[in-house]
């Protein structure tokens, strides 16, 4: 089903639109705005799906296990020694 609705377009945008009809990509200018608005959906809808992930992922992490920052300079201290342990950089 389609419906009809007034829309008010800028010198720029109607040129854009009758220019693409002229090159033989689109049918009509109603189908330039049909595909714009299409292609304005389906960003929307990728936005919406890549926020509630990031919002997932912000929930997991803080209902996640942490590390005070003092016990976390302790493992890295320990693991660089280990390391230079191993390569023989000791001092």
């Amino acid at each position: 089903m389609t419906v009809k609705t007034s829309i008010s377009l800028t010198d720029q945008q109607a040129e854009f639109a009758r220019r693409l009809v002229a090159e033989g990509r689109y049918s009509s200018v109603s189908a330039v705005i049909q595909q714009g608005l299409e292609v304005l959906r389906r960003q929307d809808v990728a936005d919406d799906a890549e926020m509630a992930a990031f919002r997932e992922m912000l929930t997991r992490r803080a209902n996640g296990s942490f590390v005070p920052a003092e016990r976390f300079d302790e493992m890295m201290e320990e693991m660089l020694a280990e390391e230079s342990r191993k390569l023989g950089l000791e001092g």
